[in-house]
């Protein structure tokens, strides 16, 4: 899904069933970005509303955030994520931690 000003795409979102088998009845947030002309516009919000209108289904939604990226970690904590201690190494041209963050509805 796809946030724009008039023609220009400003943002993203990708959602869907969490990657894998560790978590049941869970949605995942894959990736969701601005652009920085955008921080503060509450465009982030936006896309993040819709992908939980479209993960509704789920109870618990997921995602994983780079271990140290304050920026993204203070936004999804201001929208109910809370890590649950797991955390994965991946290879972005040099080793990275990834936390995982997860989204529990009432």
């Amino acid at each position: 899904m796809v946030a724009k000003d008039g023609e220009k795409v400003i943002g993203f979102v990708g959602y869907g069933k969490y990657h894998d088998d560790t978590l049941s009845d869970c949605g995942e947030v894959f990736c969701i970005y601005v652009l920085a002309d955008y921080y503060g516009r509450k465009v982030g919000y936006e896309l993040m509303n819709a992908a939980f209108e479209k993960l509704k289904e789920y109870k618990r939604i997921a995602l994983w955030v780079l271990k140290g990226n304050k920026r993204a970690i203070r936004f999804y904590e201001r929208y109910g994520f809370r890590f649950d201690g797991k955390e994965e190494t991946i290879q972005l041209g040099k080793p990275n931690t990834e936390l995982r963050m997860i989204f529990e509805k009432e």
